[in-house]
């Protein structure tokens, strides 16, 4: 049993998008069952789910619907499965190269100029106060910066430095003439509402829906397996 773990939200669009994400895995691979959990704001949380699965004997590989590997993937999830010896955890969505993919079609889309050494990018994420997840986010910005001659940067919603309003006001005082802020979020939220005041010229949509994505759920549940 795939256990697809995301954070949680209360914004619609969101949970339906998480959802049909777990959706195109199974498309992608027949025959698997999956089933959803979270480590916040919505029900079912991943302790009663991998607790209900052990109790049916039901192996389970929890795959982070997540970003970057921080407290939910450390403490929370990792204690889900800890208990169950037919439980195990993968690692989190990020970092991946395609993720970077994603971001950059979302940049295209948002007509940022790749060529443009005068067009910044601040790669914002939630944030976190694990070093682990902060150097996830560096990890991704490094990946993206490969496809941008302008510089890439980092910023966050909480919990990590710099805010993403300080660092698109770091990227103008560095001179740039446009400021894109791309969201390193899977969907809407309540993170991705606030990126609309940042300060930024432009703000990028979430990752999904994009079919890469859920590509790396299945890879993440595959070396979990292995």
């Amino acid at each position: 049993m795939l256990v697809a773990c995301a954070h949680g939200t209360r914004n619609p669009t969101g949970r339906r998008l998480i959802g049909e994400l777990a959706l195109a895995a199974r498309a992608l691979r027949p025959g698997l069952r999956t089933t959803a959990a979270f480590v916040d704001v919505q029900p079912p949380t991943v302790v009663d789910v991998v607790a209900g699965l052990a109790g049916s004997q039901t192996p389970a590989v929890v795959v982070p619907l997540l970003l970057s590997g921080g407290y939910h993937v450390h403490v929370d999830i990792a204690g889900a499965v800890a208990a169950h010896p037919g439980a195990v955890a993968a690692r989190p969505l990020g970092p991946d190269p395609r993720l970077a993919a994603v971001l950059t079609a979302r940049l295209l889309a948002a007509d940022a100029d790749p060529t443009d050494t005068r067009t910044a990018i601040v790669l914002a994420a939630a944030g976190s106060s694990d070093a682990r997840s902060v150097a996830d986010v560096e990890h991704t910005a490094l990946l993206l910066q490969a496809d941008w001659s302008g510089p890439v940067t980092t910023g966050y919603g909480s919990a990590a430095t710099p805010s993403v309003p300080d660092a698109v006001a770091a990227a103008r005082a560095a001179g740039a003439h446009r400021v894109v802020v791309a969201a390193y979020l899977l969907a809407p939220g309540h993170f991705h509402d606030k990126l609309q005041g940042a300060g930024a010229d432009c703000v990028t949509a979430p990752l999904l829906p994009d079919e890469r994505i859920a590509a790396v759920l299945l890879d993440r549940y595959d070396a979990a397996r292995g």
